[in-house]
């Protein structure tokens, strides 16, 4: 008779997904996904940051800067409109968002503390731009839990480096599931180890019951291991995501029209924008939004045009313009944009080109730049912050990333201030040592 060791039972059970847990939970207690209510008056109760990797060059979106004086400067190559009541500029090649315009809330003297992708991006994400520490969707899944115990709290769609994702000092049950990995097909993307058909249901629930027996019995002779404990938690959601996910995932029964809307299948490949079908993203997030996951984050990782600025950039607009504004239309005719923060924007933004110079070219702006909120707790059609002629300086409002992570949190009933945890003598939050201020101008 075969004898299975503990190790190599979790290694095979119920599709796998309790030997990924045990290798991979955080040395942290208390991983819990029970909803918890926020410690301040929440405005809204669950985020979808669109997250356009790369650097949008935010004077040809949604920053207009006009030729005006004598001297030609770096500004807009593309033609600006004011949209619909509130009068906000927005691009030619945005003309679908665009019908949201009084919806928007549009921060354009955002700024970043580096031009460096890989340390701005991780900035963005956690906080930080060196050292390991968690994700924003991980603190807000922490801090609130999820509103729906068989999904994660914070999914990540087509997501490149888990560092943007992680739970890091947290319980790892607190981390982005990733779905759609490194230029996946996001048609076949499919969250990792929840599904097989190996066993039915019943009998994998009393296979999983027997290893989390196994657990608590070798739990009670070791106390303080969090990561034990962690890992009961974790096998836990990974079974239950097997009967709700998988059908989350699947958008056969959207009608055509609204696939049509969402432009899912459609890419506009041209450069650097490569197909990542985007509007499958879209349509997605709005099904987990749905389905009660507290933080969505889809990726569109193709903004760091350089050579061809022109090209690409019309391509990442005709990529992104019609999903973003089906997603918008969707999330407010379901009633779901008023408790519902949706966040625009990249790691930075992009210099302007500068009229009869002889190249298409651009580079990296980390100093000013642009983001834009629509839903719960923002000014709708609503303009914070300005920049000066060129868009290279911030001449008010400005806004560094401490300050959005501050905002996005008190907008979700959470203190940036108190929402910690102390890993290796250090006292760990989003908003870092420095803190962030909550930009209360631009709150209803």
């Amino acid at each position: 008779m075969n004898h299975l060791s503990r190790r190599q039972m979790l290694s095979t059970a119920s599709c796998g997904f309790g030997y990924l847990a045990m290798s991979g939970i955080a040395s942290a207690a208390g991983a819990d996904l029970t909803v918890r209510p926020p410690r301040l008056r929440a405005k809204v109760q669950r985020v979808i940051f669109l997250n356009m990797a790369g650097g949008p060059a935010q004077m040809d979106t949604f920053d207009y800067k006009p030729q005006i004086g004598k001297k030609p400067h770096a500004g807009s190559i593309a033609d600006f409109k004011r949209r619909g009541e509130s009068g906000l500029w927005v691009s030619e090649l945005l003309p679908n968002i665009a019908r949201h315009a009084d919806k928007l809330c549009v921060l354009n003297a955002m700024t970043a503390d580096t031009s460096i992708h890989a340390q701005s991006m991780l900035q963005l994400h956690t906080g930080d731009r060196l050292r390991p520490c968690p994700s924003m969707g991980s603190w807000v899944a922490y801090g609130l839990g999820t509103e729906n115990m068989n999904l994660p709290g914070f999914i990540s769609f087509n997501t490149a480096k888990p560092a943007e994702y992680s739970a890091a000092q947290l319980p790892s049950v607190f981390g982005g599931t990733p779905i759609g990995v490194n230029g996946e097909d996001m048609s076949k993307a499919m969250i990792s180890n929840i599904q097989g058909d190996h066993l039915p249901l019943n009998v994998k629930r009393r296979q999983l019951d027997l290893i989390q027996a196994m657990n608590r019995d070798h739990l009670s002779l070791r106390a303080d291991d969090a990561q034990l404990e962690g890992v009961i938690q974790t096998m836990e959601l990974g079974f239950r995501m097997q009967a709700a996910a998988p059908g989350l995932l699947d958008i056969s029964t959207e009608s055509k029209a609204t696939l049509d809307r969402y432009r899912v299948g459609k890419n506009y490949a041209a450069g650097t924008c490569k197909g990542s079908d985007f509007g499958r993203q879209c349509l997605l997030a709005r099904r987990f939004c749905e389905a009660g996951v507290r933080f969505i984050e889809i990726t569109h990782g193709s903004w760091d045009q350089h050579t061809d600025h022109r090209r690409d950039l019309t391509a990442n607009c005709a990529t992104t313009d019609a999903p973003i504004a089906a997603l918008l239309d969707d999330l407010d005719e379901r009633g779901l944009l008023e408790d519902t923060l949706v966040v625009w924007g990249g790691e930075f933004g992009r210099p302007g080109l500068t009229p009869g110079q002889d190249k298409d070219q651009t580079g990296h702006q980390h100093r000013a730049f642009t983001f834009w909120m629509a839903g719960g707790g923002v000014k709708a059609g609503h303009v914070h912050g300005s920049t000066d002629e060129t868009g290279s300086t911030p001449v008010e409002g400005k806004v560094h990333f401490r300050d959005l992570h501050a905002t996005i949190l008190h907008l979700l009933g959470l203190d940036h201030g108190n929402l910690a945890v102390v890993s290796g003598g250090r006292r760990i939050r989003l908003t870092g040592l420095q803190g962030g201020s909550v930009v209360k101008e631009i709150l209803v």
